[in-house]
């Protein structure tokens, strides 16, 4: 069963565990940026008993598209133990953000890793071709770096996936 709660009311020892479970499955390479990148939305626990087995959180982030800015749910956080993998946890955490975007938002997009990239394909999400940028305070700076990487989940609005797509500007990694 999945929990689906704001920031605001997910409470100071689940927020504790999902920073712990993150730290963990991203061995290291998860730090404060990151995890401030994951707050102010809704986050998806999923939980054994008392242990925290997988969490994803969505949040609200601007992308300019085709000249228009669009609302956009962007998934943040998303990690499963490494001994509960394979159950089905990371896509209920999944299924129950995706729910968040198609009722709230524009557009779903992520940033992914190579282990990441099957999961989110097989559950629709698509990579993104045309050249990536962010609008950073001393203006639009491309992000080649991202290309491939960066996923959307389309929502009512066409998407010309060859386009420019801009995010909008965060201190960490922008995408």
């Amino acid at each position: 069963m999945i929990d689906l709660v704001h920031t605001s009311a997910a409470g100071p020892a689940a927020l504790a565990a999902a920073y712990g479970l993150l730290e963990e499955v991203f061995e290291g390479d998860f730090g404060a940026d990151d995890w401030e990148h994951s707050l102010g939305g809704m986050h998806a626990f999923a939980w054994a008993g008392d242990t925290l087995v997988a969490h994803g959180s969505v949040v609200q982030r601007r992308l300019v598209h085709n000249g228009r800015a669009l609302r956009c749910g962007y998934v943040e956080g998303v990690g499963v133990r490494a001994d509960q993998r394979r159950r089905g946890h990371g896509g209920a955490v999944m299924a129950a953000l995706e729910s968040v975007i198609r009722s709230a938002y524009d557009l779903g997009a992520l940033g992914t890793t190579d282990m990441g990239e099957p999961f989110y394909r097989s559950r629709g999400w698509l990579p993104w071709a045309g050249p990536l940028s962010a609008l950073t305070p001393t203006g639009v700076r491309d992000t080649p770096e991202e290309q491939g990487a960066v996923y959307v989940f389309p929502g009512v609005l066409p998407l010309d996936r060859s386009a420019p797509l801009t995010c909008d500007w965060r201190d960490g990694d922008v995408w």
